[in-house]
């Protein structure tokens, strides 16, 4: 749930990119990081667990505009995928206002990704959240091994899979190379900060 400083006029609020076991979501932070340098007040914290990590840092989403007056700081998260952190996975939802889902396309992570999902509305239903109505956005990684040896799931399955019910805006995307992330992010931006618009009319 967002929070507003009062005295110094702003409004925090936090973005969670969550999906399977190395499947981009650290990636994806770091290139944000490095792309949109200009756009972080913070430097780039890094918890290390056993073979994944949990990053995070502050983002502003210049050009975006304020809320009631308010300037918007965005804090971006990743969770560790693996199985055994389900827990630490729960810690970094407290909170959250929206989630960027980091589906791997290689054919032998369909299942992880399927997992991942039911997870994420899982642990969402115990923060008293609800997958189809937070805002939400998928982005299917790894497509710049299209063509290579590495067998990759089609979008139209990926999205069948994933979001035949779900209906969330989705991008094709690499990490790896950037290609897509932008657009990931932004719009997961957009439909934050208009849940929040949306949200604060209310606290009136």
């Amino acid at each position: 749930m967002a929070i507003f400083n009062a005295k110094d006029r702003i409004i925090e609020c936090k973005l969670v990119f969550y999906g399977p076991g190395r499947g981009g979501k650290t990636t994806n932070l770091e290139y944000i990081f490095k792309a949109f340098n200009k756009n972080t007040s913070s430097e780039m914290i890094s918890i290390n667990t056993m073979g994944d990590r949990t990053l995070f840092f502050d983002f502003l989403p210049l050009g975006l505009g304020k809320i009631r007056g308010c300037e918007v700081k965005i804090q971006l998260y990743t969770v560790p995928g693996q199985a055994r952190y389900r827990s630490t996975r729960k810690l970094v939802l407290k909170g959250v206002d929206g989630v960027v889902f980091v589906a791997d396309s290689l054919e032998v992570r369909r299942k992880a990704n399927l997992l991942s999902l039911r997870d994420l509305a899982d642990n969402l239903k115990s923060e008293g959240k609800n997958i189809f109505r937070i805002p939400l956005v998928m982005q299917y990684n790894k497509r710049d091994l299209e063509g290579h040896e590495v067998p990759l799931l089609p979008l139209e399955t990926l999205d069948m899979d994933l979001n035949s019910k779900l209906k969330a805006p989705h991008f094709a995307a690499s990490a790896l190379k950037g290609e897509g992330v932008g657009a990931t992010l932004k719009h997961a931006l957009l439909l934050t900060l208009r849940r929040l618009q949306t949200d604060l009319k209310w606290t009136r």
